[in-house]
């Protein structure tokens, strides 16, 4: 079903407010990263790579791979960011880096063989376009020489829009880039202040206007409301432009203030910061206004223009979730490449060191720069089908996880079918017999309805590790 056309002017009262002014987590993976332990190393990382080319073998043929590269240098810091980062305008050191990376790619090759077939790559950050022009062109390159980047594959680059102009673009369309995700984040000139991240709305119009001349595929917009100096009228201005810009894709996340995780952030004065009221007001005009120039709602925070590849995967229930956001792309195995980077082989999850030094330091010892991950029990995986299922479909079928993981659905999940009775009394989810399903309120509070099948979470409720669910 397209939310968008269902989720005008939804009644959201107070109460809700209250009960759903929460932290809790994106689910761009369950478990959650901060459930990763340093149990989990190097030869546990070695040993699911090992495993997947055993299944290969068994099956005739390896799955398709997705890559993600992390470039974590930045010239300078925006005060909102909780991404892993080095700011630095010494550009000498993203060679070292890119030697790094090397290293780590040719760890892989020696255990999964070179040239195994890719069909997603990512380059986040950071600042991928921190990179020179050559940089980029050498990373393209050393990744071609360990991977076979299939033919359609999706290509896609984050781009900070202070570091590109359209001769850059066409040098990524020319590295074989397809996608571009752009980082605005809001066009105010007192919130842009205010997070220290100074950027005009024309210089990211010629930069969409140029990505439409050079023809790549798809393009999308960053968005954050919650930011401090903004309002509900300020943002509605925003999303005004953004619509006027015509991203093929926006993304829009809520701001989460964490200064005791990340140091940038105890420079935001959280007086400035708008009340949980304010963001949901900017989070249901924004809904309102993406839906009234065309965009569908994918979910929670995912707008795509009807004939984008997400809306269509949205509309036939082919959308997947992963640790970049929702995806066209079905499930597959995720080489993380470079600092912190996360990936995910068969039933594991695994994270590179969060450090430069420590990042070095494995690689030189010959080892794969892994500190931490973790391996799923049973139970993680049927609850991630659940989890993932509400995110991306926004509908669970009991007997489809029934019969995938062998149990039966409503005696093992009594406690939480019976925990979304009070959200089908406030609207949020319908329970059908056999089914449940996210209303276009409830997709407002969908972490909220997801965070009732996880049982680690519930376990630690008073955890400050998340972003609000508001």
């Amino acid at each position: 079903m397209d939310i968008a056309s269902q989720a005008a002017d939804p009644v959201i009262s107070p109460d809700l407010l209250r009960r759903f002014d929460v932290q809790g987590p994106r689910y761009t993976s369950y478990p959650t990263a901060d459930r990763f332990v340093e149990a989990f190393g190097p030869a546990d990382y070695q040993l699911a790579l090992r495993s997947r080319v055993q299944g290969a073998a068994r099956h005739a043929g390896m799955a398709p791979l997705s890559l993600y590269v992390h470039i974590p240098f930045c010239e300078s810091v925006c005060y909102y960011c909780a991404c892993n980062k080095v700011i630095t305008r010494h550009h000498e050191r993203a060679a070292p880096y890119l030697d790094a990376i090397e290293v780590e790619i040719g760890l892989h090759t020696a255990v999964l063989g070179s040239h195994q077939p890719v069909t997603q790559l990512h380059l986040g950050g950071g600042s991928p376009t921190f990179l020179s022009d050559a940089e980029l062109a050498r990373l393209m390159q050393m990744l071609r020489r360990g991977f076979a980047i299939a033919d359609g594959a999706e290509v896609s680059i984050e781009v900070d829009p202070r570091t590109a102009d359209p001769q850059r673009l066409r040098h990524l369309a020319d590295l074989g880039f397809n996608r571009l995700s752009f980082g605005v984040q809001d066009f105010d000139p007192d919130v842009q202040l205010a997070v220290h991240r100074v950027q005009s709305f024309d210089s990211v119009r010629a930069l969409l206007e140029s990505a439409r001349e050079l023809n790549f595929r798809s393009t999308n917009v960053d968005l954050i409301y919650g930011l401090p100096q903004q309002t509900a009228a300020s943002f509605e201005r925003t999303v005004a432009q953004v619509c006027a810009l015509r991203p093929d894709r926006i993304a829009l996340y809520a701001y989460a203030h964490l200064p005791q995780r990340f140091k940038p952030q105890r420079r935001i004065d959280a007086a400035l910061l708008p009340a949980g009221s304010q963001k949901i007001a900017m989070l249901a005009q924004a809904i309102a206004g993406f839906g009234a120039s065309g965009y569908s709602y994918i979910g929670m925070d995912h707008f795509a223009l009807p004939d984008d590849p997400l809306a269509v995967a949205k509309r036939q229930g082919r959308l997947h979730r992963n640790f970049q956001g929702y995806s066209t792309q079905p499930d597959c195995d995720l080489i993380g490449l470079g600092v912190s980077s996360i990936g995910r082989v068969g039933a594991t999850y695994s994270q590179n060191a969060k450090t430069l030094v420590e990042y070095h330091d494995a690689l030189a010892q010959g080892q794969f720069p892994v500190v931490r991950g973790l391996a799923l029990t049973r139970d993680d995986l049927l609850r991630r089908a659940v989890i993932m299922a509400l995110m991306c479909q926004g509908r669970v079928e009991f007997e489809s996880i029934a019969l995938a993981h062998l149990i039966d659905f409503e005696k093992v999940f009594a406690a939480e079918i019976e925990a979304l009775k009070p959200l089908q009394a406030s609207g949020l989810v319908v329970l059908e017999p056999g089914a449940v399903e996210v209303t276009p309120l409830g997709w407002y509070f969908v972490r909220g309805v997801a965070m009732l099948f996880d049982r680690h979470f519930k376990a630690d409720w008073a955890r400050d590790h998340f972003s609000r669910v508001i």
